[in-house]
Protein backbone atom coordinates (compact mmCIF):
# COMPACT_ATOMS: atom_id res chain seq x y z
CA UNK A 1 0.00 0.00 0.00
CA UNK A 2 1.66 3.51 -1.07
CA UNK A 3 2.12 5.54 1.86
CA UNK A 4 -0.25 8.56 3.10
CA UNK A 5 0.27 12.02 2.35
CA UNK A 6 -0.18 13.63 5.64
CA UNK A 7 -3.69 16.12 5.23
CA UNK A 8 -2.84 19.68 6.38
CA UNK A 9 -4.79 21.16 8.81
CA UNK A 10 -3.18 23.68 10.74
CA UNK A 11 -0.71 25.78 7.99
CA UNK A 12 0.79 29.06 9.73
CA UNK A 13 3.04 31.94 8.19
CA UNK A 14 5.92 33.05 9.85
CA UNK A 15 6.24 36.23 8.22
CA UNK A 16 2.90 37.10 10.06
CA UNK A 17 1.61 38.11 13.82
CA UNK A 18 0.06 35.25 15.86
CA UNK A 19 -3.61 36.76 15.62
CA UNK A 20 -3.03 37.59 11.86
CA UNK A 21 -3.00 33.54 10.83
CA UNK A 22 -5.64 32.03 8.74
CA UNK A 23 -5.91 29.25 11.05
CA UNK A 24 -6.93 30.95 14.32
CA UNK A 25 -3.53 30.29 17.14
CA UNK A 26 -4.94 30.29 21.13
CA UNK A 27 -2.57 30.83 24.04
CA UNK A 28 -4.70 30.35 26.98
CA UNK A 29 -6.29 26.82 27.77
CA UNK A 30 -10.04 27.03 27.97
CA UNK A 31 -13.28 23.94 26.89
CA UNK A 32 -15.10 27.44 25.23
CA UNK A 33 -12.10 27.84 22.88
CA UNK A 34 -13.54 26.25 19.48
CA UNK A 35 -11.83 23.88 17.17
CA UNK A 36 -9.57 25.35 14.12
CA UNK A 37 -10.44 21.72 12.74
CA UNK A 38 -11.39 17.87 12.60
CA UNK A 39 -9.51 14.79 12.09
CA UNK A 40 -10.37 11.29 12.03
CA UNK A 41 -8.88 8.52 13.77
CA UNK A 42 -6.05 6.40 11.55
CA UNK A 43 -6.35 10.21 9.56
CA UNK A 44 -2.12 10.73 9.23
CA UNK A 45 -2.52 14.83 8.92
CA UNK A 46 -0.09 17.98 9.92
CA UNK A 47 -0.02 20.60 11.96
CA UNK A 48 2.11 23.27 11.53
CA UNK A 49 3.33 26.00 14.14
CA UNK A 50 4.84 29.11 15.10
CA UNK A 51 7.86 29.92 17.96
CA UNK A 52 5.88 29.95 21.14
CA UNK A 53 6.81 33.90 21.76
CA UNK A 54 4.90 34.15 18.39
CA UNK A 55 8.38 35.91 16.21
CA UNK A 56 9.12 38.36 19.02
CA UNK A 57 12.97 36.78 19.34
CA UNK A 58 15.37 38.07 16.44
CA UNK A 59 18.09 35.96 14.61
CA UNK A 60 20.35 38.90 15.62
CA UNK A 61 23.34 39.44 17.99
CA UNK A 62 20.98 41.16 20.53
CA UNK A 63 19.57 39.91 23.57
CA UNK A 64 17.65 43.07 24.42
CA UNK A 65 14.67 40.77 22.52
CA UNK A 66 14.67 38.73 25.35
CA UNK A 67 14.48 41.47 27.85
CA UNK A 68 11.71 43.19 27.04
CA UNK A 69 9.81 40.13 25.79
CA UNK A 70 5.63 40.21 26.44
CA UNK A 71 5.26 37.17 28.32
CA UNK A 72 1.50 37.53 28.66
CA UNK A 73 1.65 36.69 24.84
CA UNK A 74 2.79 32.84 25.10
CA UNK A 75 2.67 29.86 24.23
CA UNK A 76 1.01 30.47 20.78
CA UNK A 77 -0.87 26.84 20.25
CA UNK A 78 -2.00 25.40 16.78
CA UNK A 79 -5.42 23.87 17.46
CA UNK A 80 -7.77 22.95 19.06
CA UNK A 81 -8.64 19.93 16.81
CA UNK A 82 -11.85 17.97 18.03
CA UNK A 83 -11.19 14.04 17.24
CA UNK A 84 -13.46 11.41 15.89
CA UNK A 85 -14.08 7.70 15.55
CA UNK A 86 -14.71 5.83 12.16
CA UNK A 87 -18.36 6.22 13.18
CA UNK A 88 -18.04 10.02 12.85
CA UNK A 89 -18.85 10.03 17.17
CA UNK A 90 -16.48 12.22 18.96
CA UNK A 91 -14.03 11.22 21.55
CA UNK A 92 -15.83 12.18 24.80
CA UNK A 93 -15.17 12.60 28.28
CA UNK A 94 -13.54 9.60 29.86
CA UNK A 95 -11.36 8.16 26.89
CA UNK A 96 -8.08 8.40 26.13
CA UNK A 97 -6.79 9.95 23.21
CA UNK A 98 -3.61 8.55 21.60
CA UNK A 99 -1.82 10.82 19.47
CA UNK A 100 1.11 9.08 17.38
CA UNK A 101 3.79 11.26 16.60
CA UNK A 102 4.83 10.00 13.13
CA UNK A 103 7.18 13.08 11.88
CA UNK A 104 8.83 16.23 12.82
CA UNK A 105 10.79 19.00 12.37
CA UNK A 106 11.96 22.36 11.87
CA UNK A 107 9.21 24.78 9.29
CA UNK A 108 11.04 24.69 5.83
CA UNK A 109 12.98 27.74 5.09
CA UNK A 110 12.84 28.73 8.89
CA UNK A 111 15.54 26.14 9.80
CA UNK A 112 17.04 28.31 12.86
CA UNK A 113 16.09 28.68 16.81
CA UNK A 114 16.95 30.07 20.08
CA UNK A 115 17.94 29.80 23.68
CA UNK A 116 17.96 32.39 26.22
CA UNK A 117 18.00 33.35 29.32
CA UNK A 118 15.23 36.07 31.37
CA UNK A 119 16.18 39.40 32.80
CA UNK A 120 15.18 38.84 36.80
CA UNK A 121 12.54 41.30 36.51
CA UNK A 122 10.72 39.53 33.33
CA UNK A 123 10.27 35.80 33.99
CA UNK A 124 13.48 34.90 35.86
CA UNK A 125 14.40 31.30 35.95
CA UNK A 126 15.91 28.29 37.67
CA UNK A 127 19.27 29.87 38.22
CA UNK A 128 18.00 33.79 38.09
CA UNK A 129 20.39 34.55 40.98
CA UNK A 130 22.99 33.84 39.53
CA UNK A 131 22.25 34.53 36.09
CA UNK A 132 19.77 38.23 36.48
CA UNK A 133 20.31 39.08 33.05
CA UNK A 134 18.83 38.61 29.62
CA UNK A 135 20.95 36.53 27.38
CA UNK A 136 20.43 34.73 24.13
CA UNK A 137 22.00 32.43 21.87
CA UNK A 138 21.13 31.51 17.91
CA UNK A 139 21.24 28.48 16.55
CA UNK A 140 21.26 27.11 12.97
CA UNK A 141 20.63 23.52 11.93
CA UNK A 142 22.84 21.08 9.28
CA UNK A 143 20.34 18.28 8.62
CA UNK A 144 19.86 17.00 12.17
CA UNK A 145 22.68 18.82 13.99
CA UNK A 146 22.54 21.95 15.21
CA UNK A 147 25.46 24.64 15.93
CA UNK A 148 26.18 28.55 16.85
CA UNK A 149 28.13 31.16 16.38
CA UNK A 150 27.38 32.57 19.94
CA UNK A 151 28.61 29.11 21.34
CA UNK A 152 31.27 27.83 19.33
CA UNK A 153 33.54 23.99 19.67
CA UNK A 154 29.68 22.13 20.10
CA UNK A 155 27.77 20.58 17.68
CA UNK A 156 24.88 17.93 18.53
CA UNK A 157 22.08 15.79 17.06
CA UNK A 158 18.57 17.26 17.86
CA UNK A 159 15.55 15.26 19.40
CA UNK A 160 12.68 17.42 17.97
CA UNK A 161 9.51 17.22 20.03
CA UNK A 162 6.73 19.81 21.09
CA UNK A 163 7.38 21.41 24.53
CA UNK A 164 4.03 21.98 24.64
CA UNK A 165 0.68 19.48 23.56
CA UNK A 166 -2.23 18.91 25.32
CA UNK A 167 -5.95 18.13 25.32
CA UNK A 168 -8.43 20.90 26.53
CA UNK A 169 -9.83 21.00 30.09
CA UNK A 170 -13.43 20.83 31.15
CA UNK A 171 -14.97 23.63 32.76
CA UNK A 172 -14.52 21.68 36.07
CA UNK A 173 -10.98 20.74 35.78
CA UNK A 174 -10.53 24.53 34.97
CA UNK A 175 -11.87 25.42 38.14
CA UNK A 176 -9.66 23.27 39.90
CA UNK A 177 -7.08 24.29 38.52
CA UNK A 178 -7.25 27.94 39.08
CA UNK A 179 -8.37 27.63 42.37
CA UNK A 180 -5.23 25.23 43.78
CA UNK A 181 -2.96 27.94 42.30
CA UNK A 182 -5.02 30.99 43.26
CA UNK A 183 -4.80 28.92 46.82
CA UNK A 184 -0.75 28.72 46.50
CA UNK A 185 -0.28 32.12 45.53
CA UNK A 186 -2.58 33.81 48.63
CA UNK A 187 -1.18 31.00 51.47
CA UNK A 188 3.06 31.55 50.05
CA UNK A 189 3.38 35.21 49.19
CA UNK A 190 6.62 34.27 48.18
CA UNK A 191 9.14 31.22 47.43
CA UNK A 192 12.62 32.03 48.45
CA UNK A 193 15.03 29.97 46.03
CA UNK A 194 18.10 29.17 48.12
CA UNK A 195 19.63 31.20 50.80
CA UNK A 196 18.70 34.92 48.04
CA UNK A 197 16.38 37.80 48.79
CA UNK A 198 15.05 36.60 44.97
CA UNK A 199 11.44 35.65 44.78
CA UNK A 200 9.32 34.50 41.61
CA UNK A 201 6.02 34.04 41.03
CA UNK A 202 4.25 30.64 42.59
CA UNK A 203 1.72 30.66 40.03
CA UNK A 204 0.75 32.55 36.70
CA UNK A 205 -2.66 33.42 37.43
CA UNK A 206 -5.52 33.96 34.60
CA UNK A 207 -4.63 37.55 32.78
CA UNK A 208 -7.09 38.67 29.96
CA UNK A 209 -4.02 41.16 29.03
CA UNK A 210 -1.90 39.20 26.16
CA UNK A 211 -4.57 36.33 25.33
CA UNK A 212 -5.75 35.08 22.26
CA UNK A 213 -8.70 32.94 22.10
CA UNK A 214 -8.43 31.52 18.90
CA UNK A 215 -12.32 31.92 16.93
CA UNK A 216 -13.23 34.28 19.78
CA UNK A 217 -13.39 37.88 18.81
CA UNK A 218 -11.09 39.97 20.66
CA UNK A 219 -12.90 42.44 22.58
CA UNK A 220 -16.66 40.75 22.63
CA UNK A 221 -18.43 39.27 25.67
CA UNK A 222 -17.69 36.27 25.29
CA UNK A 223 -13.66 36.76 24.62
CA UNK A 224 -13.63 38.70 28.38
CA UNK A 225 -15.42 35.90 29.97
CA UNK A 226 -13.16 33.17 28.78
CA UNK A 227 -9.73 35.59 28.92
CA UNK A 228 -10.57 36.36 33.08
CA UNK A 229 -10.76 32.49 33.73
CA UNK A 230 -8.90 31.13 30.73
CA UNK A 231 -5.11 28.74 32.21
CA UNK A 232 -1.74 30.02 31.36
CA UNK A 233 0.07 27.92 29.32
CA UNK A 234 3.18 27.76 31.87
CA UNK A 235 3.15 24.96 33.70
CA UNK A 236 2.18 21.03 32.80
CA UNK A 237 -1.18 19.48 33.97
CA UNK A 238 -3.11 17.23 33.98
CA UNK A 239 -4.29 17.69 29.84
CA UNK A 240 -0.40 17.31 29.48
CA UNK A 241 0.18 20.84 28.30
CA UNK A 242 3.70 22.21 28.34
CA UNK A 243 5.68 19.37 30.09
CA UNK A 244 9.06 20.04 27.96
CA UNK A 245 9.32 16.05 27.83
CA UNK A 246 12.40 15.91 25.23
CA UNK A 247 11.32 12.12 24.53
CA UNK A 248 8.03 13.10 23.19
CA UNK A 249 9.49 12.80 19.23
CA UNK A 250 9.50 10.76 16.23
CA UNK A 251 7.67 6.93 17.13
CA UNK A 252 6.26 8.33 20.42
CA UNK A 253 2.79 7.44 21.56
CA UNK A 254 0.85 10.11 24.22
CA UNK A 255 -2.25 8.66 25.98
CA UNK A 256 -3.83 11.67 26.86
CA UNK A 257 -7.10 11.69 29.30
CA UNK A 258 -10.05 13.42 27.45
CA UNK A 259 -11.87 15.96 29.33
CA UNK A 260 -13.96 17.64 26.91
CA UNK A 261 -16.21 16.32 23.73
CA UNK A 262 -14.09 16.33 20.58
CA UNK A 263 -10.53 16.19 23.13
CA UNK A 264 -9.53 19.35 21.25
CA UNK A 265 -6.16 18.51 21.11
CA UNK A 266 -3.67 21.72 20.50
CA UNK A 267 0.05 21.78 20.50
CA UNK A 268 3.25 24.79 20.16
CA UNK A 269 6.37 25.53 21.67
CA UNK A 270 8.34 22.94 19.21
CA UNK A 271 12.45 22.28 20.00
CA UNK A 272 14.82 21.46 18.24
CA UNK A 273 17.08 19.89 21.13
CA UNK A 274 16.83 20.36 24.80
CA UNK A 275 18.42 19.07 28.09
CA UNK A 276 16.43 17.30 30.31
CA UNK A 277 14.83 20.30 32.95
CA UNK A 278 15.21 23.01 30.37
CA UNK A 279 16.97 24.63 32.72
CA UNK A 280 17.43 28.44 31.48
CA UNK A 281 13.89 28.64 31.08
CA UNK A 282 13.67 29.82 27.56
CA UNK A 283 15.94 27.00 27.43
CA UNK A 284 15.29 24.35 24.27
CA UNK A 285 16.23 25.41 20.71
CA UNK A 286 13.46 26.97 20.09
CA UNK A 287 12.12 27.16 16.59
CA UNK A 288 8.87 26.96 14.42
CA UNK A 289 8.11 23.43 12.96
CA UNK A 290 5.37 20.98 11.77
CA UNK A 291 4.22 17.87 13.23
CA UNK A 292 2.31 14.90 11.79
CA UNK A 293 0.22 13.08 14.12
CA UNK A 294 -2.37 9.81 13.91
CA UNK A 295 -4.78 9.66 16.46
CA UNK A 296 -6.69 6.50 18.76
CA UNK A 297 -9.54 6.99 20.64
CA UNK A 298 -9.72 3.87 23.37
CA UNK A 299 -13.30 4.42 24.96
CA UNK A 300 -13.49 4.53 28.27
CA UNK A 301 -9.84 4.22 28.86
CA UNK A 302 -9.39 6.68 31.65
CA UNK A 303 -11.08 4.53 34.22
CA UNK A 304 -9.07 1.02 33.29
CA UNK A 305 -5.67 2.28 32.83
CA UNK A 306 -5.19 6.33 34.50
CA UNK A 307 -5.14 6.31 38.68
CA UNK A 308 -6.42 9.55 40.13
CA UNK A 309 -3.88 11.01 42.34
CA UNK A 310 -6.21 13.64 44.25
CA UNK A 311 -9.65 13.79 45.41
CA UNK A 312 -11.43 13.62 42.23
CA UNK A 313 -11.55 11.48 38.74
CA UNK A 314 -10.20 14.69 36.83
CA UNK A 315 -6.45 14.15 39.19
CA UNK A 316 -4.74 11.87 36.30
CA UNK A 317 -2.00 12.33 33.65
CA UNK A 318 -1.34 11.27 30.27
CA UNK A 319 1.62 8.52 29.59
CA UNK A 320 3.40 7.76 26.70
CA UNK A 321 6.11 5.27 25.12
CA UNK A 322 9.45 6.57 24.15
CA UNK A 323 10.02 6.56 20.18
CA UNK A 324 12.29 4.10 18.74
CA UNK A 325 14.86 7.51 17.24
CA UNK A 326 17.07 9.34 19.46
CA UNK A 327 20.62 10.61 19.77
CA UNK A 328 22.99 7.81 20.87
CA UNK A 329 26.16 8.68 23.41
CA UNK A 330 28.58 6.41 25.09
CA UNK A 331 30.87 9.04 27.05
CA UNK A 332 29.00 11.22 29.11
CA UNK A 333 30.60 13.04 32.08
CA UNK A 334 28.15 13.03 35.34
CA UNK A 335 27.97 15.82 37.80
CA UNK A 336 26.21 15.61 41.27
CA UNK A 337 24.27 17.54 43.10
CA UNK A 338 22.82 17.24 46.74
CA UNK A 339 20.01 19.19 48.69
CA UNK A 340 22.27 21.60 50.43
CA UNK A 341 21.98 25.30 48.96
CA UNK A 342 24.86 27.31 48.17
CA UNK A 343 24.83 29.10 51.45
CA UNK A 344 25.31 25.45 52.66
CA UNK A 345 22.16 25.33 54.27
CA UNK A 346 20.67 21.45 54.41
CA UNK A 347 17.43 20.69 53.33
CA UNK A 348 15.43 17.35 53.39
CA UNK A 349 15.15 15.82 50.55
CA UNK A 350 14.72 18.84 48.34
CA UNK A 351 15.51 17.32 44.78
CA UNK A 352 14.68 20.87 43.18
CA UNK A 353 17.90 21.72 45.25
CA UNK A 354 19.93 19.05 44.32
CA UNK A 355 19.80 19.36 41.02
CA UNK A 356 20.40 23.33 41.15
CA UNK A 357 23.21 22.06 42.39
CA UNK A 358 24.49 20.07 39.78
CA UNK A 359 23.63 22.25 37.11
CA UNK A 360 25.69 24.92 38.78
CA UNK A 361 28.71 22.23 39.08
CA UNK A 362 28.36 21.51 35.64
CA UNK A 363 28.51 25.15 34.78
CA UNK A 364 31.58 25.79 37.00
CA UNK A 365 33.18 22.77 34.79
CA UNK A 366 33.26 23.43 31.51
CA UNK A 367 34.05 27.02 32.28
CA UNK A 368 37.64 25.82 32.77
CA UNK A 369 37.77 25.19 29.07
CA UNK A 370 37.25 28.46 27.43
CA UNK A 371 33.49 29.00 27.91
CA UNK A 372 31.92 32.00 29.97
CA UNK A 373 29.54 30.95 32.09
CA UNK A 374 26.32 31.99 30.24
CA UNK A 375 27.45 30.17 27.51
CA UNK A 376 27.49 26.68 29.46
CA UNK A 377 24.30 27.91 30.95
CA UNK A 378 22.51 27.86 27.76
CA UNK A 379 24.17 24.48 26.65
CA UNK A 380 23.40 22.76 29.26
CA UNK A 381 19.77 23.98 28.96
CA UNK A 382 19.34 22.95 25.18
CA UNK A 383 22.19 20.12 24.62
CA UNK A 384 21.01 16.35 24.83
CA UNK A 385 22.07 16.17 28.72
CA UNK A 386 20.00 13.28 30.91
CA UNK A 387 19.13 14.26 34.31
CA UNK A 388 18.10 12.35 36.88
CA UNK A 389 16.77 11.80 40.78
CA UNK A 390 19.26 9.46 41.35
CA UNK A 391 18.50 9.20 45.22
CA UNK A 392 15.31 10.37 46.93
CA UNK A 393 15.56 8.15 50.00
CA UNK A 394 18.39 8.86 51.87
CA UNK A 395 17.88 11.68 54.56
CA UNK A 396 18.22 14.22 54.77
CA UNK A 397 19.82 14.32 51.11
CA UNK A 398 18.57 13.72 47.66
CA UNK A 399 21.35 13.02 45.12
CA UNK A 400 20.79 14.44 41.74
CA UNK A 401 22.93 13.98 38.87
CA UNK A 402 23.36 15.75 35.26
CA UNK A 403 24.97 13.28 32.83
CA UNK A 404 26.77 15.50 30.14
CA UNK A 405 27.90 13.71 26.34
CA UNK A 406 31.46 14.40 25.84
CA UNK A 407 31.17 13.91 22.11
CA UNK A 408 29.60 17.55 21.82
CA UNK A 409 32.65 19.06 22.04
CA UNK A 410 35.25 19.32 19.88
CA UNK A 411 37.79 18.90 22.02
CA UNK A 412 38.29 16.66 25.05
CA UNK A 413 36.50 17.73 28.21
CA UNK A 414 37.28 14.54 30.52
CA UNK A 415 39.57 15.75 33.76
CA UNK A 416 43.36 14.82 32.96
CA UNK A 417 46.80 16.55 34.08
CA UNK A 418 47.52 20.10 33.50
CA UNK A 419 45.58 23.14 32.38
CA UNK A 420 42.54 22.40 29.71
CA UNK A 421 43.74 23.30 26.14
CA UNK A 422 40.62 25.76 25.41
CA UNK A 423 42.76 28.47 23.68
CA UNK A 424 41.03 28.39 20.29
CA UNK A 425 37.62 29.20 22.60
CA UNK A 426 38.36 31.66 24.50
CA UNK A 427 37.30 35.28 23.65
CA UNK A 428 36.18 33.71 20.22
CA UNK A 429 32.54 34.60 20.97
CA UNK A 430 30.00 34.68 23.71
CA UNK A 431 26.16 34.83 24.04
CA UNK A 432 24.84 38.54 23.73
CA UNK A 433 24.17 39.67 27.22
CA UNK A 434 21.86 42.58 28.40
CA UNK A 435 23.04 44.69 31.64
CA UNK A 436 20.38 44.03 34.68
CA UNK A 437 19.55 46.90 35.61
CA UNK A 438 17.15 45.87 38.70
CA UNK A 439 18.02 45.07 42.19
CA UNK A 440 20.66 42.07 43.19
CA UNK A 441 20.06 40.34 46.53
CA UNK A 442 21.34 41.75 49.28
CA UNK A 443 22.79 38.06 50.24
CA UNK A 444 24.96 36.41 47.42
CA UNK A 445 27.01 33.62 48.64
CA UNK A 446 27.88 32.39 45.41
CA UNK A 447 28.78 34.23 42.45
CA UNK A 448 29.05 32.44 39.39
CA UNK A 449 30.12 36.20 37.56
Amino acid sequence: MAPRTPKSVVKVDVTKQPWEQDSPLHNRWHPDIPPVAQVSVEELFRVETIDWTGGQILDNDSAEDVKNMDLSRVHYLSGPIRVMDEAGKPAIPGDILVVEICNLGPLPGDEWGFTGTFDRENGGGFLTDHFPSATKAIWHFDGIFAYSRHIPGVRFPGLIHPGLIGTAPSKELLDIWNSRERLLVEETPSLTLCSSLHTRPLANLPLAKGALLGKIPPGSSQWQAIANEAARTIPGRENGGNCDIKNLSRGCKVYFPVFVEGANLSMGDMHFSQGDGEVSFCGAIEMSGFLELRCEILRGGMERYMTPIGPTKLHVHPLFEIGPLEPRFSEWLVFEGVSVDESGKQHFLDASIAYKRAVLNAIHYFSNFGYSKEQVYLLLSCCPCEGRISGIVDAPNAVATLAVPTAIFDQDVRPKRGTPSAARVIQQANVPKCVYEGKLPITKVLSLE
